[in-house]
């Protein structure tokens, strides 16, 4: 159930708005701008590093700080609403996203674009649980199908977003990639001021400040090792900021969780880290998030660094793979009650191993461009299978909890997707054969998901309704 419909007062008037239509649009617009811009960067990392004079250890971080203030803001997005009102919230969050796109824009150094980068994060974050309120509240008593079609909006950008990065960096700049998100910002404040109703507002919970506080360093200080791991900058002193970033990492990571101990409610709860087949499922949702965002994020770099495919056919490569995932969604879905979860995690599991082997090694018998389709077209396959099954799973070992289930899904997933792309951008801006390191990294991707498929195996199956 979503935190919209959960969240929805017991004497709220379900008769649907007259202007619903039009305000699904304008949130719809809004939430497909984040998408598109999320996807679009990853075709630009090697422009990125050669305009800013970076490696691709530091360029890959305008994927992965934008991860990072996304999953901080999340727990955030839905307690603002509650406190100042969803359509405040929305209006200032796609307003923020607007500007920070501006100065994304016109950054001169890789540091201004990380900032910017992990900035746009947290107003998408804090943007998309007041999308989804406002499309429940606008729709009323049609809310369930309204917010079904709502979700396939992000999708769409993940058919778009690699084309159009590509397209507009063959044809203008990477400056293009964020520049193109002003005007449509600027419209959607305005049409949004002028169609959106604000949904009543309900008590808001308190926020875990510290505990985000906590989380933000911990994630922060082991990406910026990792980094300086494999970057080519810092001098003498990368060994030393090495070792303080590390520690650094090691106590935050320590702090948090003694933190989640003692306090109320924690953003992250302890009681749903473990037990039960928790533990499982968060540690699959982690090496899940590896392979799906980090396969995302360095396909586009990596055909391009090992067989020099323009930026826009790199960027059809994911365009391949998120047809892929939509194609076999429907069909996991559709098997899900007949079948349960397992056997549809397994085989989906299997299709992404297969296709990050296939994109780790050469070309058989083919072009690259058509090698590379074919390992994508199986990990979108793979994703659309795996994906909802997993979430099914997770539901059901804490049926209950299901909207806490379902951020920490998120959460997960994408700390496991910072993680690889962290690791993977600093090996390749390391190695002397970025191409070859890049196949061996898929490889080594191929290996962890293996891990979490046996992992999955011992999770009960579990067909038809709660």
């Amino acid at each position: 159930m979503s935190e919209a419909v959960r969240d929805a007062p017991a004497t709220e008037d379900l008769t649907p708005h007259p202007r619903r239509h039009a305000v699904f649009v304008v949130v719809g617009v809004a939430l497909l701008m984040f998408s598109l811009d999320q996807t679009s960067v990853a075709t630009a990392l090697t422009t990125l590093g050669a305009d800013l004079d970076a490696d691709l250890a530091w360029t890959g971080w305008t994927v992965t700080a934008c991860a990072v203030g996304q999953v901080l803001a999340l727990p955030l997005g839905g307690r603002l609403g509650d406190q100042f009102g969803k359509r405040k919230v929305f209006l200032v969050a796609v307003a923020a996203f607007a500007l920070l796109s501006a100065l994304s824009a016109t950054s001169t150094t890789i540091a201004q674009l990380i900032v910017c980068r992990f900035a746009q994060g947290v107003a998408g974050g804090v943007m998309l649980p007041a999308t989804s309120g406002l499309v429940a509240f606008h729709y009323g008593r049609e809310r369930d199908r309204a917010l079904a079609l709502f979700t396939s909006v992000f999708p769409m950008g993940s058919i778009a977003g690699p084309v159009l990065g590509g397209l507009i960096l063959t044809t203008w700049s990477w400056h293009g990639i964020f520049l193109v998100n002003v005007p449509i910002g600027i419209l959607l404040v305005v049409a949004g001021a002028l169609l959106i109703g604000e949904p009543p507002r309900r008590r808001p919970e308190k926020v875990d400040a510290g505990g985000i506080a906590l989380l933000l360093g911990t994630l922060v200080s082991g990406m910026v090792a990792i980094t300086l791991v494999g970057s080519t900058t810092g001098g003498g002193l990368a060994p030393v900021l090495v070792a303080v970033c590390g520690v650094l990492a090691l106590v935050g990571g320590w702090a948090f969780l003694r933190h989640a101990r003692v306090h109320p409610d924690p953003v992250i709860p302890l009681r749903l880290l473990r037990g039960g087949g928790l533990g499982i499922m968060n540690s699959t949702n982690v090496l899940f998030g590896a392979a799906l965002v980090g396969f995302g994020a360095l396909l586009p770099v990596y055909a391009q660094t090992r067989y020099a495919l323009l930026p826009l056919a790199a960027g059809v490569l994911l365009t391949a793979r998120a047809v892929g995932t939509i194609a076999s969604s429907g069909i996991a879905v559709a098997l899900l009650r007949r079948l349960g979860h397992r056997p549809l995690v397994l085989t989906g599991f299997g299709l992404i191993i297969t296709g990050l082997l296939v994109v780790a090694v050469p070309p058989a018998g083919t072009s690259p461009a058509v090698w590379l389709t074919v390992g994508a077209v199986l990990c979108g396959l793979g994703m659309g299978l795996a994906g909802p099954a997993a979430n099914n799973a997770g539901m059901h070992l804490v049926s209950d909890e299901v909207t806490a289930v379902s951020g920490l899904r998120i959460m997960f997933r994408q700390m496991g997707g910072i993680a690889s792309v962290s690791v993977i951008t600093a090996v390749l801006s390391a190695s002397a054969e970025p191409g070859r390191a890049g196949g061996v990294a898929f490889a080594v991707l191929a290996g962890l998901l293996a891990v979490a498929a046996v992992g999955m195996s011992r999770i009960p199956n579990h067909r038809g309704r709660w």
